[in-house]
Parts: structure tokens; C-alpha cells; sequence
């Protein structure tokens, strides 16, 4: 039996709650694309075989989760790690449904996430793997999630609360420059407890309006400037949480490519993926090639090297063969 399994990145536009004065946390925003993507094959096997550590680390915990030997996995295509493109949850929940369906199993991954360490904060990765679209999560209880998730076994990935195809037609602007990696595992979970100990309810409030009112509007009736003006506000927004954590509303030099781009009429809702360094715009494939230049020029003035994608939203979840 072989297996193929392929799952796109996600953008991570912020969250809808940060302070401990209101009765959800977090509550993630997000969006499924359809590239960069992670591409794995794997097969049965004795043992774990693969040449990827990442991924044969991934695959060693998902055997033993799933009470099964082993799996040889080949890595056809991966995705650039801690840049704010979700790379963690989609290459953990891929491996773990290779090795799953390689052995004839329910992968199960929303139930199987947490013991990967995967949905502790947003639920947006998890439910992008399994549906794609624009989704907003439900976050979790204040008086269970403070300043650091329960232990292990006593939470479960937030809920969908709301989750939207969007159409065919948009694209989104992808700037992905050379610069530190966002952040991830302890130095971020040292980040986050700080937002959230000194984060500001009113943003809580403001978001939440902007949300119902005008994002996700938006994206039921497909208006792509209302919701690329939308999206732009929410991370805006965001921001402020994370002005102390990153040295500014947006993390260098996000900020310089974010402004960069704001002035292209090519491109609306610009704004930073995660921790960064990924800047994100929304534009429809009639305006790609424009879009894309303006990216381009965005990289150059800010003195930056990196790359540009445009590209499509995935209205589907993780593609999953067996031969």
C-alpha cells in the first residue's frame, strides 16, 4: 500500500483575543492556501525510514499513537519552516495521516493533534488540514487557558466556529524575505504568556466588531476589497498585542515590505502571517502579474532578498491517496 498525501500552507491573520478579561482566548483567523505545499509518499515498513529528521520525528511519535511499526516516507516537497506559513501543524498532521493510512487507519487527526503538540493556541492549521477555506476558531475557556495551555490530555482543538470558501478567482501576494525565522516552541510560548499578561481588552472589542461586521461579511458575499481592507485592519489590529514582543506592529522588516506594498491598488489587505517573516496581500487573478511585481519592488526597496508567490486559496482540506 502507498500513500500520498499533500496539504497546503496556511495564513495565520491573528487572533480574536488576547486578554484574560474576556471569557474566550485566542480564537485564531486564518486562511488555507494551496501553495507552498508539503508532499509526502510513504509505505509500511518495520521501522521508521525516512531521510527528513523533521518528518521521521514526526513519523516515530505518529507510529507510536498509533500502535503501528513503522512507515518508509519519501518527502517529495515541504514547506520553509517558522516563517509564519504553518509549517509545523501541516507537516505533523501529513505525516501522521501517511503513516495512519498507510496502515489501513483513521488518521483522526483533530483528536490525535494535541499529543502532537498541535492546536494548543489556534485551531486554524488543524482545521485548514481538514477543510480548508477561511476559517475562524473558537478559541479557548479563560479559566482553563491563562498564561499557558492545560497539561497534556486535558484540552482539544477549538472548535469551527466559522469557516467560508472563498472564490476561485483570488489570489494571495506571498513575501517571504530572508530574515531570522519567526518564533516557535519555548521563545514562543515566553512571547505569547507576555502578550496575554499585558494585553489590552478594548482590542478584544474592536475585533470582534470588525469581525462580524465586516470580515466575515466579506467573505460569505466574495467582495475581495472589503475583505482584503478587512483582513488588513484585523492584523493591524493584532499588532498592537505584539508591538512589545516583535518592536512593532510588525516585526522587521515585515513592516518595511508591509509598507511598501500598501500603496499598490493591485493589492489590499496587506499584513503579516503568524511571527512573521511572511507579508501577505489579497488580490484576484486578474491583478496577479501586477501584484506580483509590486511585491517584487516591495522586496528591493526594503534592501531584502527573498521570494514572491501568488497563489490560490484551498476551499479543500489535505488530499489523501492510496495506491
Amino acid at each position: 500500500m502507498t500513500v500520498h498525501v499533500a496539504a497546503g500552507a496556511r495564513l495565520h491573520v491573528g487572533f480574536c483575543n488576547l486578554s484574560l478579561a474576556h471569557e474566550r482566548l485566542y480564537g485564531g483567523v486564518g486562511v488555507a492556501l494551496e501553495e507552498p505545499a508539503v508532499r509526502l509518499v510513504a509505505e509500511p515498513a518495520a521501522e521508521v525510514v525516512c531521510p527528513d529528521p523533521f518528518v521521521a520525528d514526526l513519523a516515530g511519535r505518529a507510529c507510536d499513537l498509533l500502535g503501528v511499526d513503522g512507515a518508509e516516507i519519501s518527502v517529495e516537497a515541504t514547506l520553509p519552516r517558522h516563517v509564519g506559513l504553518g509549517s509545523g501543524t501541516q507537516v505533523a498532521l501529513a505525516t501522521l495521516a501517511a503513516v495512519a493510512e498507510a496502515h489501513g487507519r483513521d488518521p483522526e487527526v483533530r483528536e490525535r493533534a494535541p499529543a502532537l503538540g498541535r492546536g494548543g493556541r489556534s485551531g486554524v492549521g488543524v482545521a485548514a488540514f481538514e477543510g480548508g477555506g477561511f476559517v475562524v476558531d473558537a478559541g479557548h475557556p479563560t479559566e482553563r487557558f491563562t498564561t499557558a495551555p492545560p497539561a497534556e490530555g486535558e484540552w482539544t482543538v477549538p472548535a469551527v466556529a466559522a469557516r467560508q470558501d472563498l472564490p476561485e478567482t483570488w489570489r494571495f501576494v506571498l513575501v517571504v524575505p530572508e530574515a531570522d525565522p519567526g518564533r516557535s516552541g519555548d521563545d514562543e510560548d515566553e512571547s505569547m504568556r507576555a502578550v496575554v499578561e499585558g494585553a489590552d481588552p478594548s482590542v478584544a472589542d474592536e475585533l470582534s466588531t470588525l469581525l462580524v461586521r465586516r470580515l466575515l461579511p466579506a467573505a460569505a458575499e466574495g467582495r475581495l476589497e472589503a475583505f482584503g481592507d478587512a483582513v488588513g485592519a484585523f492584523g493591524r489590529l493584532n499588532g498592537a498585542w505584539y508591538a512589545d514582543q516583535q518592536g512593532g506592529v510588525y516585526r522587521p522588516p515585515a513592516g518595511r515590505l508591509i509598507d511598501a506594498l500598501a500603496d499598490c491598488p493591485a493589492v489590499r489587505g496587506v499584513g503579516q502571517s503568524s511571527w512573521g517573516p511572511t507579508v501577505y496581500g489579497v488580490t484576484d487573478e486578474s491583478m496577479a502579474g501586477r501584484a506580483r511585481a509590486a511585491a517584487e519592488d516591495a522586496l528591493a526597496s526594503a534592501g531584502a532578498d527573498g521570494t514572491v508567490r501568488v497563489v490560490a486559496p484551498r476551499n479543500r482540506g489535505a488530499r489523501i491517496g492510496v495506491e
